[in-house]
């Protein structure tokens, strides 16, 4: 029995109908996703970053001081060479140890030393000794009143510009009593000041001080006041 088909049936006539319904249909679900909105929005927070500020610690610069090695200890250097020789030399050789040169006619001048310290000492004046110099049977006050006040002669130019005050003498009573080394340590005037430098000079002959029982150099040092009248 032969098949027939029914024109109605026959699928390959409605082929290009599916195909523009599957395009059509695919079209519609693409637009659908491109229009599709989410809600739901996921919100990122970046995490600031906080600047963390280090400080730097400052170490000071030290000088690293150098360590110098001990010096090496000095070598002795013997220079003159000892010869060691037999204790039973002969020594009444013909060998001639002496000087060949020296003749006994010759003369050897000795030299003398003096002693520079005791000539210091007698040089250099003492202040205090044992037994103080003396004049006219009395002490320096003795000189001073009743010698130089009443030797002292006013300068008249001093007197006349009406000048006075303290002159300051010092001077040396030698061994023989004699006075030496007048100077003048603090003056006022010139007038002034020579008339009691001359004064101390004319002065006589005093009774010299001992040390250890012998005379020696004092040195004194005093006031000459000059006073209008």
């Amino acid at each position: 029995m032969e098949l027939k088909k029914n024109p109605k049936a026959d699928l390959q006539k409605k082929k290009v109908l599916f195909f523009e319904i599957g395009l059509a249909f695919s079209l519609g679900i693409v637009l659908l996703a491109f229009e599709w909105t989410t809600s739901n929005s996921v919100k990122v927070e970046l995490a600031g970053t906080q600047e963390v500020k280090v400080e730097q610690e400052i170490i000071p610069i030290t000088n690293r001081e150098e360590v110098k090695p001990p010096e090496p200890p000095k070598q002795i250097t013997v220079s003159d060479v000892i010869k060691v020789v037999d204790d039973n030399v002969n020594l009444n050789d013909n060998t001639d140890i002496f000087d060949t040169e020296f003749n006994e006619d010759t003369k050897v001048n000795v030299m003398e030393f003096q002693d520079t310290e005791e000539e210091e000492e007698e040089s250099t004046p003492f202040v205090i000794v044992e037994e103080m110099p003396t004049f006219g049977g009395g002490d320096i006050n003795e000189f001073r009143i009743n010698y130089v006040q009443k030797n002292l002669k006013y300068p008249d130019v001093a007197a006349e510009n009406g000048i006075q005050g303290r002159v300051i003498i010092s001077f040396v009573v030698e061994k023989n009593g004699s006075v030496s080394n007048v100077k003048v340590v603090r003056g006022v005037d010139e007038s002034l000041d020579k008339e009691a430098v001359r004064v101390v000079k004319a002065s006589p002959k005093w009774k010299p001080g001992k040390q250890l029982g012998k005379p020696v150099r004092v040195q004194y040092t005093i006031p000459i006041i000059f006073v209008l009248q």
